[in-house]
């Protein structure tokens, strides 16, 4: 045995509100990392519907990384719900048109913030909203019902509203290590054959593991 099947969108036999998203993602302003699994009883396979205001005029992207654990209600919120602060109304008047297209803005000037990026093995909480262009690092975790508004560096534990480091996973050291290590990418053989290097915190065994 090698693991599961990453084609398989219910890898849990009779557990069908598991889901590995890769394969039911169909946006392609949505990137999946395999085995990232979404964990909702309603629709595991609609997780679509918690991408928010992506719209493809504006061409941002939601990337998610391999082995992420996202929680039932959690959602990202993307550039389309921007709107611009520097004029006395924030309303876009310019997208109902009949005549008031004449005040869309520059494109250039729209304050987009980018790519939303999460890392590979987040643990994303039950209810947490992500805001546009925010980037998680790898190893992190956003506790149930934060709003991430901020960038989360790696192996980090964050909640609230807005979002606050509680602890960083483990001493600087041991961090670093395992973001050059990046198991996440090893062949799903070794990483079968380590599963109990990389469920404990010993990061000399994890050196040696093969």
């Amino acid at each position: 045995m090698n693991g599961p099947d990453p084609s398989n969108p219910h890898p849990l036999a009779g557990f069908p509100q598991v889901c590995y998203i890769r394969n039911t993602v169909h946006n392609p302003q949505i990137e999946i990392g395999e085995y990232t699994y979404y964990d909702d009883p309603d629709d595991a396979e609609g997780f679509e519907r918690n991408v928010l205001y992506l719209f493809p005029f504006i061409g941002d992207r939601l990337v998610i990384g391999r082995f992420c654990a996202i929680g039932r209600g959690a959602r990202f919120i993307m550039n389309g719900a921007n709107h611009a602060l520097g004029g006395f109304s924030t309303y876009p008047f310019h997208i109902f048109g009949n005549g008031w297209e004449r005040n869309a803005p520059d494109p250039a000037a729209e304050p987009h913030k980018g790519d939303t990026v999460i890392g590979n093995d987040v643990w994303i909480g039950y209810d947490a909203l992500v805001m546009p262009g925010v980037r998680v690092g790898d190893g992190a975790v956003i506790a149930a019902r934060s709003v991430v508004a901020s960038d989360v560096a790696p192996y980090t534990i964050v909640g609230g509203n807005p979002a606050r480091t509680i602890r960083q996973r483990f001493p600087d050291a041991v961090v670093q290590a395992l973001l050059e290590m990046r198991w996440w990418d090893w062949s799903i053989d070794r990483i079968t054959r380590n599963l109990e290097h990389l469920a404990a915190a010993d990061i000399e065994a994890l050196r040696e593991a093969r």
